[in-house]
């Protein structure tokens, strides 16, 4: 999810029950990916965060292996907005990446190219249900898989001042002072159920004007991504990225925020430096930016993206 809170694409909100409202979901970087990770006709795909098919479609034109495709998701909307894709002989897999690439990882099955996007969708931007923007007035949830039991909203109104500070300077990096008078505005106020009345709650804290960004939006990020354990798993994914390639397979990763980014730059370049025993090396000399190579997609303007090919 990028750093600035844009405009909601779908006037539907809420809608799931019509493929049309997600026609306007347009996948990040997507001329950047194919041209990177270079698809071929016959090669075996990984899309481990599929979401609504953006990637995962215009890859397996070139490719055409449905059957030797897999994609991932662990959100059930995305899932069955996937199921077209299933009738093709596409693998869906409803469950977070980690646990996917460990799962596949034991069965034993490599792809020629495996991709990983970050970022939050736009349908799930889009949908006020889901919580995780404040431009719509929703219910505190954030969560991209709805099976866990944390919500955005237990987190706001259960944890402690302390836990709740840690989460917005470490993972919505706001400085400390502002987001101590957040946390305070917040523990004042709770209960808290709703996007707007913590968006506007958030606001009130705010000294100065502001243009672009709203003073939500850093904390909204923290918030998701400590409710989806984000960080976590993205690290966790790293480590396992090897072992889901072929040799001469691709590997690419979009991610939005400085701290995605952060790991994997430190664990590409750690793979690179490692001289004989890497097993990575890049594909891409610098990270590839959405604010200079995707400029008509506005969610694309904090992606970056990186990629690697295994020898």
């Amino acid at each position: 999810m990028s750093i600035k809170e844009h405009p909601p694409q779908s006037k539907d909100e809420g809608e799931l029950r019509s493929n049309d409202s997600f026609a306007l979901h347009v996948p990040v970087l997507l001329e950047a990916t194919l041209d990177t990770l270079h698809p071929k006709l016959g090669e075996s795909y990984l899309d481990l965060t599929a979401g609504y098919g953006g990637h995962a479609n215009a890859f397996l034109e070139q490719t055409k292996n449905y059957s030797h495709a897999v994609l991932v998701d662990r959100d059930d909307y995305a899932i069955e907005h996937l199921k077209a894709l299933e009738t093709k002989g596409v693998r869906l897999m409803h469950t977070d990446f980690v646990s996917a690439a460990k799962q596949l990882i034991q069965e034993g099955t490599r792809f020629d190219i495996v991709l990983v996007d970050l970022g939050v969708s736009s349908p799930q931007l889009d949908q006020s249900t889901r919580g995780f923007s404040f431009m719509n007035s929703g219910p505190l949830d954030m969560r991209m898989d709805r099976r866990l039991g944390v919500s955005a909203e237990t987190l706001v109104n259960t944890a402690s001042s302390a836990e709740l500070t840690r989460i917005i300077t470490e993972y919505g990096e706001v400085p400390l002072g502002e987001a101590k008078a957040i946390v305070t505005a917040i523990v004042d106020a709770r209960p808290l159920s709703t996007t707007e009345e913590l968006a506007n709650l958030i606001k009130t804290t705010h000294r100065g004007k502001w243009k672009k960004t709203h003073p939500a939006t850093r904390t909204f990020q923290a918030l998701r991504i400590a409710v989806n354990d984000e960080l976590r798993l993205v690290e966790d994914l790293l480590s396992h990225l090897p072992d889901l390639l072929n040799p001469g397979g691709r590997v690419g990763i979009i991610s939005f925020h400085s701290l995605e980014d952060r790991l994997v730059k430190q664990y590409l370049k750690a793979q690179f430096e490692s001289g004989y025993e890497a097993e990575l090396q890049p594909l891409t000399k610098k990270p590839i930016l959405g604010v200079t190579h995707d400029v008509h997609n506005p969610r694309a303007r904090s992606s970056t993206f990186r990629a690697a090919v295994k020898k």
